[in-house]
């Protein structure tokens, strides 16, 4: 059997400042739906979005993941902490090579180099509306409001809540389950 690898992209920072302390309660509900669904959560290891997934994932009872750049320790709640030795953007290209499907919230300039990484590699990615960043920026310009190109390497969903964003991943897993 399959296990999805979920990898968690978004913003970085102090937990407990704006705009990230507004999305405490969907990423500590997106730490435990990975949980509770024995997927492996999997993002770039530190603080901010990956901080609260991170810990709302592990307090549940599930495996994490963390991608590391150069310099990092990580926080307390990987289960795995995988020092790259790379920069911020490298470490992120080698944590997509490793996801089933990408969910993002908010973010900064290296979320958006995160979607654009993970529509080349043509992993599925949901957009979880409303966060902010370039999540919600990024919907502006797709084409047929679900590509970034007009090869059409793969739909980037949007999603507005936590119970929409683990009917998607039940999809995308079950399509894993088959290539398998």
């Amino acid at each position: 059997m399959t296990v999805l690898n979920v990898g968690v992209i978004g913003y970085s920072g102090d937990i407990y400042k704006e705009p990230i302390k507004s999305l405490t309660s969907i990423c500590l509900e997106i730490g435990k739906c990975i949980a509770k669904n024995n997927w492996i959560l999997v993002n770039g290891g530190r603080d901010g979005v990956m901080h609260l997934v991170s810990k709302a994932a592990k307090n549940n009872g599930g495996y994490v993941i963390g991608y590391l750049p150069w310099g990092e320790e990580g926080n307390e709640y990987l289960t795995l902490p995988i020092k790259t030795g790379l920069d911020f953007n490298m470490r992120s290209f080698i944590m997509l090579k490793n996801v089933d499907a990408v969910v993002s919230l908010g973010g900064e300039i290296g979320t958006a180099i995160e979607i654009l990484g993970a529509y080349s590699y043509k992993k599925p990615i949901i957009l979880f509306r409303n966060t902010g960043g370039w999540t919600d920026n990024i919907t502006k310009i797709l084409i047929e409001e679900k590509y970034l190109d007009n090869r059409k390497l793969i739909e980037l969903r949007q999603v507005y809540k936590v119970t929409e964003m683990e009917i998607a991943l039940k999809e995308i897993e079950q399509g894993v389950k088959k290539d398998w």
